[in-house]
């Protein structure tokens, strides 16, 4: 059975996948009220798990190394909760081909190498080579919905990441490239990896000891 997650797993949730947002972008991670939100980082921030820093301007929210420790424990109580961790397990198992896939098709979208530098900027002059990279991310698309499928019958909060990644690729594939890689849009690769840190952070690993 899939179960939902609380307000306030959620919200400490948002901050740790968004990074650094503000509290409407927070709020509208998970379709939660703004206002509730803005109490809840509120209380976050008292209890030493959440920071609001503002740059030029801009202000946000990120967590502390005491709320990440804390997500986690909230991730891991709710996992144990609705029994889902071995098919969390299993598809983070199955995720990891596709990452590396991902991971080089990216990279791809953003370099072209020539006979006289390997590292050249992808200028996007080649439609052959920019077909086959969207080729690659259609197939990462088509296997993410398996996958995706199996994340959300075990919690709510695993739902979306399928139907935001064929987006991405579709205005990719209507001509506008950024949303491929760039990182200020909900592009294809900003949602592979907020999966990504959903996964790890859901399972308690390292991203950086990953195989």
């Amino acid at each position: 059975m899939t179960r939902d997650s609380p307000s306030d797993l959620l919200v400490m949730h948002a901050v740790r996948l968004t990074g650094f947002a503000d509290t409407p972008v927070i709020a509208r991670r998970y379709g939660l009220d703004a206002a509730e939100t803005k109490e809840m980082l509120l209380d976050a921030e008292a209890r030493g798990w959440v920071e609001h820093t503002a740059f030029a301007g801009d202000g946000g929210w990120s967590l502390t190394e005491r709320g990440r420790a804390e997500n986690e424990r909230l991730l891991a109580d709710e996992l144990a909760r609705v029994g889902g961790a071995d098919e969390v397990r299993d598809v983070y198992r199955d995720f990891l081909p596709l990452n590396a896939l991902l991971l080089r098709a990216c990279t791809d979208w953003q370099l072209r190498p020539t006979a006289g530098d390997r590292l050249a900027v992808n200028d996007h002059s080649d439609p052959a080579w920019d077909a086959r990279v969207l080729d690659e991310l259609a197939g990462i698309d088509r296997a993410l919905l398996p996958l995706a499928d199996r994340l959300g019958d075990v919690l709510t909060r695993f739902r979306g990441y399928d139907t935001r990644f064929a987006a991405a690729l579709a205005r990719a594939r209507a001509g506008e490239g950024g949303w491929v890689d760039r990182t200020d849009v909900d592009s294809c690769h900003r949602v592979w990896f907020e999966l990504h840190e959903d996964l790890i952070a859901t399972l308690g690993l390292d991203r950086h000891a990953e195989p």
